[in-house]
């Protein structure tokens, strides 16, 4: 038995299991990242589908994902190698491409408009192990790493992976703790507190999914909007007004299907609620 220490949950594993995430597994009394290496996805995309707007606007990244993750969105888009049942058979499955295989991709593909690569499609934090040994390479190659996350884990997780990685996409699914909770399976706290260090280390972007009867009041996106508008950076100067804020529009997936996609109005008139704290708000998926 062993515990883990990447998120909230510190899953206590026993020899031969697996955590929560389907990823941290306890093998000879240690906990290791059962994915590391273990690519499902890959794809080489505008970096503004991270979405990340104000950080190399106009260049393309090298976008890889394994599997796994410690949330239990309903709504997910990646389900397949997120958290669905089939995500547990990567483990033999998934293709393995070591750290100097993604960075030497990555490099080759500089030709065709590539900055670097991005961790996402599923959570990277779950296998940081993996996330901070390419992007020590990608950077030692004079090339950019990114990472897209739900924001769910400790800070010692983030001060491992810190030094290597230049931008972050990190979700703030909504405001509430039920929410996260009760909905997502997770800890608004900890996603905090996450932002908050990141928004010291690295350029960072947030992004909101608006889903209807859940988090799409003009008074929840104001608590966000002032939220983020008062984050600071390493000196403590406040800089969170120029921080970039994406609300998203939801589509029914998955297990939400029980409600229409959020209305394109709704979308816009949030938007310009966050713009009374935020100087960057951009609307995603209208």
């Amino acid at each position: 038995m062993a515990r883990c220490e990447v998120c909230f949950r510190h899953c206590e594993i026993a020899e031969g299991a697996k955590g929560f995430c389907g990823v941290r597994g306890c093998r000879n009394g240690s906990i290791i990242p059962l994915n590391y290496g273990r690519i499902t996805s890959m794809a080489l995309d505008p970096i503004e589908k991270k979405p990340l707007r104000r950080f190399h606007p106009g260049s393309r990244i090298l976008s890889i994902g394994s599997y796994g993750c410690n949330l239990r969105c309903p709504f997910c888009q990646n389900d397949e190698i997120s958290w669905s049942e089939r995500a547990y058979e990567f483990e033999t499955e998934a293709e393995v491409c070591t750290p100097e295989e993604i960075a030497s991709t990555a490099a080759y593909y500089k030709r065709e408009g590539n900055v670097g690569v991005a961790f996402t499609y599923n959570e990277p934090l779950i296998g940081y192990e993996f996330v901070r040994d390419t992007a020590k390479l990608v950077s030692e190659r004079g090339m950019l790493s990114v990472l897209v996350s739900n924001g769910t884990a400790e800070l010692r997780v983030l001060e491992e992976i810190a030094p290597y990685i230049d931008a972050m996409n990190i979700d703030l699914k909504g405001f509430t703790k039920s929410f996260y909770r009760d909905v997502l399976g997770g800890s608004l706290d900890m996603v905090k507190a996450f932002i908050e260090r990141a928004v010291q280390v690295c350029h960072v972007e947030l992004t909101t999914l608006i889903i209807p009867g859940e988090n799409d009041s003009e008074e929840e996106i104001r608590a966000i909007s002032s939220y983020i508008a008062s984050l600071k950076n390493a000196e403590g100067e406040v800089i969170g007004a120029e921080i970039p804020l994406h609300i998203s529009r939801f589509f029914p997936t998955f297990h939400m299907t029980d409600r229409a996609a959020t209305d394109v109005k709704l979308i816009y008139r949030l938007a310009d609620v966050a713009r009374e704290k935020l100087r960057y708000v951009y609307e995603g998926n209208v």
